[in-house]
């Protein structure tokens, strides 16, 4: 077996990490040997690194690894979208595999990305581009192929988990917590793509097109971010046996007429019962949950993200690659590659269901938690518990967590309550599993 050529474009967190790795003296399989770095593609060539460099490897233009006959794979890990997208494509045509941790350009332009690969007889490998170093691509394309996938939901971003966790177990505030993930490099200097949810929609995006066989519009899914979590509603999920958890949600629904699979996709902060195997999921720790048939429910688990995580999943994507294409088969592998075989959809946000929390500040007269209660037996929705957690000058805090329903009914509800005289605010809305 020959070397694999590869060239990295792209030299921050992850980059290193593939270098180290390449690179390191520790007891590794000698595969590793056998990929050799032609090039790597950065901005700053004269910037000052913490690493020395042979050969000159060094570039500072990323097409000329594209159009370099040495090079086997291109790895991109530089970020972005557009940019990133143009170097994955033409890539593809210039008939190099690429192996990329861009979950942003996959969940968004991964139809036309997949489509050109496979036109043009290559791969696009994309295990590092969800949960750092869990192995979680990779098993649906391969391990999983004899299931039908039911369910997963997860713990897919580790920044929001950092926050949720610390202020959890410290009552931290959040803006402080923040902060404090932001100099710990847990977050980015601008955080809205981890605490707004959108992080979590990508990667989401990614594993259900995986897991049920469809293109997915990842602009379609239903985002809801941590920033209006509420020491309060921690606290008070704490009393009545449950964690808040950023969660990450899809589920096979129903086969349409026309044999579109219908699906439940959303992104959310939720209660999880304390008993609850992703309750215990804390730090910047990604785990996921996958109920499959026959196999049952299995968990993947372990760091979401990290120089090391992240670049271990681009490094065994390589050594995927350079045994495939060692193999000189002039097919692709078509458990390798990545394709849609069905038609998937994503559910009408007000026909999808789950249960709700809702919290409620309102005036502390008599009746009130009757007049909401009858609201929502009106509209159909059926109240697991109601409670009054806090009372103080007049005013008093109602929690209500109802049985699975439609988010229609369920907005429709909360509309009449926000209405009633008593109510002065719903103060929050989370999920429920």
């Amino acid at each position: 077996m020959g070397k694999c050529k590869i060239g990295i474009i792209g030299f921050g967190t992850v980059g290193k990490g593939i270098y180290r790795i390449l690179n390191s003296q520790n007891d590794s399989h000698p595969i590793l040997n056998e990929i050799e770095i032609i090039g790597i593609a950065v901005k700053h060539i004269n910037k000052k690194r913490d690493i020395k460099f042979e050969n000159n490897l060094l570039i500072n233009d990323p097409y000329e690894l594209i159009e370099d006959p040495n090079v086997d794979v291109i790895v991109e890990v530089m970020g972005g979208t557009d940019v990133s997208k143009d170097i994955i494509l033409k890539s593809l045509k210039a008939r190099k595999s690429v192996v990329t941790a861009n979950k942003a350009v996959i969940a968004r332009y991964g139809s036309e990305i997949y489509a050109t690969a496979a036109k043009y007889g290559v791969y696009v490998l994309t295990e590092a581009a969800v949960c750092g170093g869990i192995p979680i691509i990779e098993p649906l394309k391969r391990s999983l192929k004899s299931n039908q996938i039911n369910k997963m939901v997860g713990i897919i971003n580790g920044t929001t988990n950092f926050i949720l966790t610390k202020m959890t177990n410290e009552k931290a505030d959040y803006n402080a917590t923040l902060k404090l993930a932001q100099k710990l490099g847990f977050a980015e200097f601008d955080p809205s793509a981890d605490v707004e949810g959108h992080d979590a929609a990508d990667k989401i995006s990614i594993l259900t097109e995986l897991a049920f066989g469809g293109e997915i519009i990842r602009d379609s899914i239903s985002t809801q971010g941590i920033e209006k979590i509420n020491i309060k509603d921690i606290e008070y999920a704490n009393k009545l046996g449950f964690e808040i958890k950023l969660l990450a949600f899809s589920e096979r629904n129903h086969v349409d007429i026309n044999d579109s699979l219908s699906l439940n996709i959303w992104v959310a902060p939720s209660l999880i019962p304390k008993s609850h195997p992703l309750a215990m999921v804390g730090g910047v720790n990604n785990a996921i949950l996958i109920d499959a048939s026959p196999l049952g429910e299995i968990m993947l688990y372990g760091p979401g993200a990290g120089s090391g995580p992240t670049a271990s999943s681009v490094v065994s994507d390589i050594l995927a690659l350079h045994a495939s294409l060692s193999k000189k088969i002039p097919s692709i592998d078509p458990l390798l590659s990545s394709n849609y075989w069905r038609d998937c959809h994503i559910a009408d946000f007000n026909q999808i269901s789950k249960k709700n929390y809702l919290r409620i500040i309102c005036l502390d007269t008599p009746g009130v938690i009757g007049k909401i209660g009858d609201l929502f037996g009106k509209n159909d929705v059926s109240i697991e518990s109601i409670v009054q957690l806090d009372a103080s000058e007049n005013k008093a805090e109602i929690v209500v967590i109802t049985h699975e329903v439609t988010n229609g009914k369920f907005e429709k509800s909360k509309q009449e309550i926000n209405a009633l005289s008593e109510v002065e605010l719903i103060a929050s809305q989370l999920s429920c599993i």
